[in-house]
């Protein structure tokens, strides 16, 4: 049975060789790039075009025209290969369309060699865009799959392959255009068309479901996955750039593949999950490289689900508004058969997505399964066994858990939210209230102790995946109303000094870290390190504030900004406990402030907005299980292994 897809959904491909049919209305350039497990294209030798048609594994049109057949061979592609993206393209010319709101919608097929459609996708919703990324073909678990992508460019192809990467991208897309103009080879002849005799193929109607006619939503594409931090999201990152999981301090090589821990899976199954199996160096970038696949496959999941829910809703309301429109209808059953038959065909075609939708999640549920138990302590939770075997590393990890996201569509199924290390930017924790359930139910006194608590686990979970002495904890509490909570830094003897209380403890704080900025902005700025006094912790040092901004002045105020702009580029990072409201006397002056710092809450809150596909991700902070010493345990061994340092 053909799938037909909206935009963002997937679906697994039964076989390895395979042909990418494209109809349009009007000529149009049909390519493909080829990206590393990044989604990156190394180069435009691996960008397949009428000049350059043939790459190993691929072969594509050699002119513009308005049908096209692309050959691809998955098997034959280079090993490092995890990704096609298919391409398409209006040529430039006097008298040729100039955006593709002007011409019918696309059509692209994925089918076997036989012509079996295995799955469609109709290229609705485009407008001033000249090149699109129609779909992508891709790895993931060993298994080769296809997705509905619909990513349009107003920049043409020179901006959709910057995007991709690509090096010189303006040239290689102005030699692409003079090799269709030139019309440098021989004419390719239309693909015979798939028997349709049932499917809408009305340009303005989207691809539709497996129903003949039954038509269903373009979800919102999210554009490539943005870098660092999740968006929440998903950990590093800039909206609309290409995803970079590559270590800060690693080479720009390829790392070598997962070991071959599962046999494939079977035609048209999905393949076994096992942890690590994904790309990477060691263990840990390869499970750090694996979270973010699961995390970019939910999205893109539920995105599907509620596009075609909404869908499916709207097309009810249309067709109900149709037959009211006609007084005939009022009369007799009419009226009611017409609205039987339309809320029918909406359950159904919102039965047929959640469907969808549960096998999508129960293949994320059991990778969940079979990964969190591996997850090395940065990335796990207080509730892992690797807690127990806790030693203190000799290297800092690339990433840490600060959380979990989940969305409500499947409220089990945890995605673990990880920051890269060293810190990009300070964290917030607010103690305020907020809209959600959870802050609701809880009063004003648990919101600021549950904050300060959560903020002692992330300051014991930061001091455990640092080496012995690399890393310093100062904290700023003027009233001492976090005295409880702090004491297992406390006892543990772990703190650079005692937690820091009046306005006289706050300005001796601030000024000493303001002062390691200082100095070490300059000798670096000067390459002068040697030059730093001896008496300088030159390790990372994390700031904790409670109560902000009681106890600051003005001058405070002002220096903690300065850390929170300058500190994280040479190691000072901020972990602020605070309520806005308590601030909002400064007005808009700490609005940069508050902007510079990751926003996250002391309980369940859906704060987390999604820029790709619009989501709101609901975020859940990391709390050690009631009654267990995790916290204190790990905290003795830091202690320990800072107090064999220091002999």
């Amino acid at each position: 049975m053909t799938a037909e897809l909206v935009r963002g959904q997937n679906h697994a491909l039964p076989q390895t060789r395979l042909e990418i049919r494209v109809s349009a209305g009007s000529p149009v350039v049909a390519g493909a790039t080829l990206g590393d497990e990044r989604g990156a294209v190394r180069g435009e030798e691996w960008v397949a075009h009428p000049g350059s048609p043939r790459l190993p594994g691929l072969e594509v049109s050699r002119q513009a025209a308005a049908d096209h057949r692309l050959a691809v061979d998955l098997d034959a592609l280079p090993e490092e290969v995890h990704r096609v993206t298919v391409l398409l393209a209006l040529p430039t010319g006097a008298g040729r369309p100039v955006r593709f709101g002007a011409v019918a919608a696309p059509f692209v097929a994925v089918t076997g060699l036989d012509g079996t459609e295995i799955a469609t996708f109709t290229l609705t919703g485009l407008d001033t865009e000249t090149a699109v990324s129609a779909l992508e073909l891709y790895r993931r678990q060993g298994a080769w799959k296809v997705r509905a992508v619909g990513q349009g460019y107003a920049g043409g192809l020179a901006g959709m392959l910057a995007d991709q990467g690509v090096v010189r991208a303006a040239e290689v897309a102005a030699s692409i255009q003079e090799a269709v103009a030139a019309g440098l080879a021989r004419a390719v002849t239309p693909p015979p068309r798939a028997p349709e005799p049932d499917r809408a193929r009305n340009p303005a109607t989207p691809a539709g479901s497996t129903a003949a006619g039954d038509g269903m939503p373009p979800a919102p594409v999210p554009p490539p996955q943005p870098t660092g931090d999740p968006a929440p999201v998903p950990p590093g990152v800039t909206p609309g750039g290409p995803i970079d999981y590559a270590h800060p301090r690693r080479q720009t090589t390829a790392p070598p593949p997962p070991p071959p821990t599962a046999p494939p899976a079977a035609p048209g199954q999905s393949a076994q999950p096992v942890a690590g199996d994904a790309t990477g160096w060691s263990m840990d970038e390869r499970l750090y490289n694996q979270i973010w696949g699961m995390f970019e496959d939910l999205a893109r999941a539920v995105a599907a689900y509620r596009s075609a829910v909404d869908f499916a809703e709207s097309r009810m309301d249309q067709e109900l508004d149709r037959t009211l429109s006609d007084p005939r209808s009022r009369i007799g059953g009419t009226g009611d058969r017409a609205r039987e038959e339309a809320r029918a065909k909406r359950d159904e075609l919102a039965g047929r997505a959640r469907e969808a939708l549960d096998r999508d999640l129960a293949q994320l549920a059991a990778e969940s399964a079979v990964v969190e138990p591996a997850l090395p302590a940065a990335y796990a939770a207080w509730d892992n066994p690797v807690w127990h075997g806790y030693r203190v590393p000799m290297e800092i990890p690339m990433a840490m858990r600060i959380g979990d996201l989940h969305l409500p569509e499947d409220a089990g199924l945890r995605i673990p939210l990880l920051v890269r290390l060293p810190l990009e930017r300070g964290i917030w924790l607010d103690s305020g209230r907020t809209a959600s359930e959870a802050a609701a139910e809880t009063s004003g006194d648990q919101l600021r102790r549950l904050a300060m608590e959560t903020a002692v686990a992330l300051a014991t979970r930061l001091l455990a995946v640092y080496p012995a002495d690399e890393f310093s904890v100062h904290v700023i509490d003027p009233a001492g109303s976090a005295a409880g909570a702090l004491a297992p830094l406390v006892a543990s003897g772990v703190l650079a000094g005692p937690p820091a209380a009046g306005a006289e403890g706050v300005s001796s704080v601030l000024a000493g870290l303001t002062r390691r900025v200082d100095l070490v902005q300059m000798a670096v700025g000067a390459r002068a390190s040697d030059a730093l006094p001896p008496d300088l912790d030159t390790g990372e040092q994390l700031l904790i504030v409670n109560d902000f901004p009681h106890g600051f002045d003005d001058r405070a105020v002002t220096q903690l900004r300065y850390l929170a702009d300058e500190g994280p580029a040479v190691g000072v990072h901020l972990l602020m406990v605070a309520d806005r409201e308590d601030a909002r006397a400064y007005g808009p002056v700490l609005d940069p402030l508050w902007r510079s710092l990751l926003r996250i809450t002391p309980v369940a809150d859906d704060h987390l907005a999604d820029p790709w596909v619009g989501h709101a991700w609901t975020y859940e902070p990391l709390r050690a299980p009631r009654g267990s010493r995790v916290l204190e345990q790990v905290l003795a061994l830091v202690a320990a292994a800072r107090r064999g340092g220091a002999h």
